[in-house]
């Protein structure tokens, strides 16, 4: 990933954004849970900073940390931040981060856990909780590079089971 950042305040966004979670979450019908929810934000990686453990060599431990924007799905409106670290697993062939970070929307935030490749390969990571609308999330969540020219630019689609 990389990373980059600038704060917007959102309220009608934020109501696109966040009412249908909002509803879907608390809502439980008699015969059982509801639907899944999906909330799509787009990530712009302009903070992203790699420290090399044994430079100028990729290496086992290597770190990277962010603080980035997150837009809406249609990328034109900021609607919030992540924040996170990841920790390099493989540094030959394919190389692995194992990472952990929390996207902060309207209402609430999500965290979530697993894997980042830097050529680009959806990866599925776990919703390992959240705050306010998502407290007690669960689910997941595929990371996609968009495939801008600069490589820093992700989707970040959660899959809310709860």
């Amino acid at each position: 990933m990389k990373a980059n950042k600038k704060l917007v305040t959102v309220a009608a966004v934020a109501a696109v954004l966040v009412a249908a979670p909002v509803t879907a979450l608390a809502s439980t019908s008699s015969s059982g849970p509801s639907a899944p929810v999906v909330v799509h934000v787009v990530e712009h990686a302009i903070t992203d900073t790699v420290q090399e453990f044994h430079p100028p060599n990729l290496s086992l431990g290597d770190t990277l940390g962010w603080h980035n924007p997150v837009y809406d799905a249609s990328d034109t409106h900021q609607v919030g931040m992540d924040n996170g670290y990841c920790v390099r697993t493989v540094a030959t062939g394919k190389t692995e981060w194992e990472c952990a970070w929390t996207t902060l929307l309207p209402g609430g935030d999500i965290t979530v856990e697993g894997p980042y490749y830097d050529d680009g390969t959806d990866t599925t990571l776990a919703i390992t909780g959240g705050t306010g609308i998502y407290t007690g999330a669960t689910g997941s969540m595929l990371l996609h590079a968009r495939g801008n020219p600069v490589g820093s630019e992700y989707d970040f689609v959660f899959t809310l089971t709860h």
